[in-house]
């Protein structure tokens, strides 16, 4: 899940290299955070949040476990 959602925050940010994803273990599930430029922050959540809500449904979607995935982008 950590290439996947990794894979689709580089193809939409100008610096591509500046991405790490990074996964903490949650009750219940996980956590992906997002270290991004701030200036490529707008671009992963689009428009009033529609890219970052399509990116959230897709892993949620992805993980067939049941288990919790919570994505979170920081500064």
């Amino acid at each position: 899940m950590k290439a996947f959602l990794e894979y689709v925050v580089r193809q939409l940010v100008d610096f591509p290299e500046e991405v790490e994803v990074t996964c903490v273990p949650i009750e219940k599930g996980a956590l992906f955070q997002l270290r991004l430029r701030p200036t490529d922050v707008g671009k992963v959540v689009g428009k009033q949040g529609q890219t970052i809500a399509a990116i959230r449904n897709l892993v949620a979607a992805g993980s067939r476990t049941g288990e919790r995935i919570e994505v979170e982008i920081l500064e």
